[in-house]
């Protein structure tokens, strides 16, 4: 059963364009969780310009659902997860000041970079997924990373999608690789109410997805409680 994973990034970045503290971030995810998702996903930047530090301090003890802290391993967002002990972290690419992430890990490059990162991170008993393009040989090196997930980077196929292509092969052949290493498989990054039916039924095994931009902009028209409604048919229909 596969799992929808939340990402409340954009909620925080409508807080902050005010100080009233609206819309209430932690009123939202625990909204989210209410309302059948399995998990809820932020993204702190280093400028804090939507998700803040101190969210993740707040949002931690009132989650009944895992919390999913994406990020850089910077020694400021290791200190930061250490610190709050998310169910699961995943580990991006990502410079400083990018606007969102473009690419996963080059899982060979970085091999011993990341298996420190791992080693700390799962000894503190959190779970480790790793982003990363669809290709199986990065797929194949982050096995030994220490890593037990990899979330395979949707943009490419999103754009093929809304461009009515779709070569699914890459994400299948990334999946079955880590299936048979044993590493579960995540997906996000652009996936919507419209290309997220296929995405589920041709990738297997699919054991989380994490989407923030497109259903909170759907909520917008439908209500948060619709919109998950929606995006939970997506995947078990």
């Amino acid at each position: 059963m596969t799992r929808l994973s939340v990402n409340i990034n954009k909620v925080a970045l409508l807080r902050n364009s005010r100080d009233n503290g609206l819309p209430n971030l932690a009123r939202f995810a625990l909204d989210c969780e209410r309302f059948g998702a399995n998990g809820i996903t932020i993204h702190p930047r280093p400028d804090q310009r939507h998700i803040r530090f101190s969210d993740l301090a707040e949002l931690k003890p009132l989650l009944q659902t895992e919390l999913n802290v994406e990020g850089y391993p910077s020694d400021a967002f290791m200190q930061l997860v250490c610190e709050v002990l998310p169910k699961q972290v995943t580990l991006v690419p990502d410079a400083p000041g990018q606007l969102t992430s473009d690419h996963g890990w080059d899982t060979i490059k970085n091999q011993l970079f990341l298996r420190e990162i791992c080693e700390s991170l799962t000894s503190k008993g959190i779970r480790v997924s790793l982003f990363v393009d669809a290709n199986v040989e990065m797929v194949d090196a982050a096995l030994d990373t220490g890593a037990q997930c990899v979330e395979l980077y949707t943009e490419p196929y999103a754009n093929q999608f809304s461009q009515g292509k779709s070569d699914m092969k890459p994400y299948v052949d990334a999946a079955n690789m880590a299936y048979l290493l044993g590493l579960m498989v995540h997906a996000g990054h652009d996936l919507n109410l419209h290309n997220l039916p296929q995405f589920a039924k041709m990738v297997e095994p699919l054991h989380e997805v994490s989407i923030g931009h497109a259903l909170v902009c759907d909520a917008l028209y439908y209500g948060i409680e619709n919109t998950i409604r929606l995006y939970q048919n997506c995947l078990h229909h």
